[in-house]
């Protein structure tokens, strides 16, 4: 099938559809995988980029703070992340922003809270009903199987509370015992003691139990036996997967056989638990966050089988995140988190494995064995947790996922945050037709919920760079640490996976940093600064996107509502009534609501006749430079697995492209009222702008392999326009301190030389620069 663009009569922008249109009939059929590229059935590259939907669907739509977590199994996720009757407006408002791909989000929960193998049939034709609308707004989406720390019910999102009690938690005693910590799902976590405490969680006993469980109890819990569907006793490990393995499935035959759903992803940052920690009596400073009162995994055995246990208290310093201060004693009421009538009948589940165990004598804990998650117990061999369990489990999930669907359906996969893909993910551990979807956030930031002139690359610090050299200072310094933190993670996968897509599946920013005068001023501009910076170096890694988080719930006050987070830029507290609203593409009525909207709607090549080589955009001018090549051959680059690509060098072999047209989305956000003034195109070459479909349409007429094409796009106020205002200064170092160093050297040479002829002068010339 060929693109009208290949008929000499074509004139750019002929065709129906516009750049950041995924439907089936703007790309002559299904987008797929190619290489390390989602191309269309011209063969054209898409840059696909979007939001995350939502994060108000972390928590149930009749969630109730004051009788959380009772009657867990009565709950509705019906309405997350929004009615029905709102989609419209919702799906209308990503269009005009351009933010067409999503990562949509369905919880474990969502899905079967009543019970075991009891599915919330109206939540299943809830969100059915709402992705079947995709294609009407251009809009593509692929499911994310949502989790954080395991569940609401142990300070996160994802799985239902049966899952826990199937584990033998009382779910009651689980705050209590130091077991979890759930003030941040019961509208907590916005006190500065409170803030950024909920990742602690995923040491704690509940979280790290029932990670351990479901990826290894096999290994490491044999005795924790339940009852199967067939009413036989199987392994925990065994019940947990099924029951995960059967949930997925519904939701695929929920929603796969949609236009709009491109693929599924198994699980959001999967955690390994006490799979492989090397001691009992410490986690890792390094990848472990340590804040507030953080118990060590014998400390945690301790506290939930009703002992009191001093345990180290964290806060928060510098320039080490955080320090040890003190140690308060957890669990004075001496109260248990293991039922009696559980299946460790009030045991701890590690001591009745003999990992630990209580000295009467010495009347304390003792650990039995040490290196018990590292190695197998029944047989000694070191264990690697994505080997010997995610790879297993990941690719059984692939398989029955799309024996439900099709096998055209693309798996989404990531692995624990913050880790590079590890080398071990080789072609025998992949399933086919994968992309690769990490997260990525400054956790400088995130941790500090901070942001100004100076950033540091945690990243690098974690892995032994020189301290100096992860210190950067202004706008640019910023886009420099950012675009470099994010190349490596690209970069790093492209070394394991070879030609396979990357895209990052969440990157985002606190909008209440920097302790939330934004809200009170009405003044952004740190915010849209963190998130220029953010998306120029994921414009420099040349991958797609899905920012966190679109949450159509966010207010000023309550955020995102769940642990404390307002990452969402848009803000139903400051949107226009639904009736007020026009929901064409150049409608500005769309944007109310939003907040920094010059930064987060910007240029992108969304459908490219060739292969990606550069893209630039200067947020602070609206001008942008696009760079792409025509393949070499017309070899399909899905084929070259020998061979890994770069970041900046990327492979030149790709199908045979059938079209001609380039289509960039450029918004009308920036461009109403301002003239589009193109250059840089071959004589030959033609455009044209539609502010209607907020496109630019490329024909390209040079077809030699390896041809290079670039446009190059500024953007001038038309008469009667005013010039827009600058919104911040791309400011760096010497910009800011260059005068003042160069006045300081010309003084101390001026002491050094005495008060001789030469220094008079110089002294002179400090006076002028001062």
């Amino acid at each position: 099938m060929s693109h009208p663009s290949l008929t000499a009569s074509y004139l750019p922008g002929s065709s129906k559809p516009y750049g950041h249109d995924w439907s089936q009939d703007a790309l002559g059929g299904k987008i797929r995988v190619s290489g390390k590229h989602f191309i269309d059935n011209y063969g054209r590259v898409c840059g696909l980029r979007g939001v995350n939907l939502s994060g108000s669907s972390k928590s149930s739509s009749n969630h109730n703070n004051d009788t959380f977590p009772s009657e867990a199994e009565a709950v509705t996720f019906v309405g997350r992340p929004f009615p029905l009757e709102d989609a419209p407006e919702h799906f209308a408002r990503l269009r005009r922003w351009g933010l067409t791909f999503i990562r949509f989000l369905v919880t474990w929960e969502a899905v079967e809270h009543a019970g075991p193998g009891i599915y919330d049939t109206e939540y299943l034709e809830y969100i059915r009903n709402l992705l079947s609308l995709l294609p009407q707004y251009g809009i593509i989406a692929f499911v994310s199987l949502h989790q954080d720390v395991w569940s609401r019910y142990s300070g996160g999102s994802g799985a239902p509370a049966w899952t826990l009690e199937t584990v033998g938690f009382d779910l009651h005693e689980l705050e209590f015992t130091g077991a979890a910590w759930l003030k941040g799902v019961r509208g907590g976590g916005h006190l500065e003691e409170e803030r950024g405490l909920w990742p602690c969680g995923y040491q704690k006993l509940a979280a790290a139990t029932m990670a351990t469980c479901f990826w290894a109890g096999d290994a490491f819990a044999p005795k924790l036996l339940t009852k199967g569907k067939q009413g036989d006793a199987i392994s925990v490990q065994q019940f947990l997967q099924d029951a995960y393995l059967d949930m997925s499935e519904m939701v695929v035959k929920a929603v796969g056989d949609l236009e709009g759903v491109v693929g599924f992803e198994m699980m959001n940052e999967p955690h390994r638990g006490y799979v492989e920690i090397p001691s009992l009596h410490y986690f890792d400073y390094n990848t472990d966050l340590h804040l507030s009162a953080v118990p060590s995994a014998l400390e945690s055995f301790q506290l939930g089988a009703g002992r009191p246990t001093e345990v180290a208290v964290w806060t928060r310093s510098f320039p080490m995140p955080t320090r040890k201060t003190g140690h308060v004693v957890l669990n004075v009421d001496k109260r248990k988190v293991w039922r009696e009538n559980g299946p460790t009948k009030g045991q701890c589940l590690w001591e009745m494995h003999g990992v630990w165990g209580w000295d009467k004598n010495k009347n304390e804990a003792i650990v039995l064995r040490e290196s018990y998650f590292e190695k197998h117990p029944a047989n000694g061999k070191k264990i690697d947790w994505y080997t010997d369990f995610y790879f297993p489990f990941l690719n059984k999930w692939a398989e029955r996922m799309r024996r439900a669907s099709s096998t055209d359906k693309i798996v989404f996969l990531e692995m624990i945050p913050n880790e590079f893909c590890p080398p071990s993910f080789t072609k025998g551990h992949q399933p086919p037709n994968i992309v690769y979807a990490p997260h990525w956030y400054d956790l400088n930031a995130l941790f500090t919920k901070a942001f100004g002139n100076f950033t540091v690359n945690v990243q690098g610090l974690s892995r032994g760079m020189f301290p100096l050299k992860a210190f950067y200072w202004g706008h640019k310094g910023a886009r420099d640490n950012f675009a470099l933190q994010i190349r490596n993670i690209v970069q790093e996968a492209y070394q394991v996976l070879g030609e396979t897509p990357v895209i990052i599946g969440e990157c985002g920013i606190p909008m209440d940093m920097n302790k939330g005068e934004a809200f009170q001023t009405d003044d952004f501009t740190w915010q849209a600064k963190m998130m220029d910076a953010m998306l120029v170096g994921l414009e420099r890694a040349m991958v797609g996107f899905t920012l966190w988080n679109y949450n159509p719930h966010n207010t000023d006050l309550a955020g995102d509502d769940w642990n404390g987070e307002n990452f969402s830029w848009f803000s139903r507290s400051r949107a226009l009534p639904r009736e007020l609203l026009y929901y064409e593409q150049s409608s500005p009525s769309l944007d109310n609501g939003g907040r920094i909207l010059p930064t987060v709607v910007r240029p992108y090549p969304a459908k490219t006749a060739g292969i990606p080589l550069k893209f630039e955009y200067e947020v602070t001018s609206g001008s942008f430079m696009f760079r792409w090549c025509n393949p070499d051959t017309h070899t399909d680059s899905s084929k070259a697995t020998n061979c890994a690509p770069t970041v900046t060098e990327p492979s030149r072999s790709h199908p045979g492209i059938k079209a001609l047209e380039t289509e960039i989305f450029l918004p009308s956000l920036i461009t109403h009222g301002r003239s589009v003034v193109v250059s840089g195109l071959d004589e030959d070459d033609s455009y044209v702008y539609d502010e209607a479909r907020q496109t630019l349409f490329i024909v390209a007429k040079n077809t030699q392999p390896g041809g290079i094409h670039e446009v190059r796009v500024k953007l001038v106020a038309l008469e009667g326009f005013r010039s827009r205002p600058l919104l911040f200064e791309v400011n760096d170092i010497w910009s800011d301190f260059g005068m003042g160093v160069c006045a300081l050297v010309v003084l101390f040479s001026a002491l050094l030389l005495g008060m001789s002829g030469i220094g008079e002068q110089l002294l002179r010339r400090v006076d002028l620069i001062l």
